[in-house]
């Protein structure tokens, strides 16, 4: 039985990291044609458009966390 305890913890902890990068992948696309469509008009806007496109990362920071708290309970 603990084989299967430990199937269903791993399979937890790649679905919150999973979905957190697909949520993220989603997000800088949008935020990246926003992005670009505005430093194609005005370019000092490169600053403020490249932190926007660098925002969505943390989201696969706190799925990782995550991921590791459901791997950490387990034990």
């Amino acid at each position: 039985m603990a084989g299967m305890e430990t199937a269903i913890i791993g399979m937890a902890a790649a679905v919150a990291l999973g979905s957190s990068a697909l949520a993220a992948a989603w997000a800088e696309t949008r935020i990246g044609v926003a992005a670009v469509g505005a430093m194609a008009e005005k370019e000092e806007l490169f600053g403020k458009g490249l932190i926007l496109t660098v925002i969505p990362e943390t989201i696969v920071i706190f799925g990782l966390v995550v991921a590791i708290l459901i791997i950490g309970m387990a034990g």
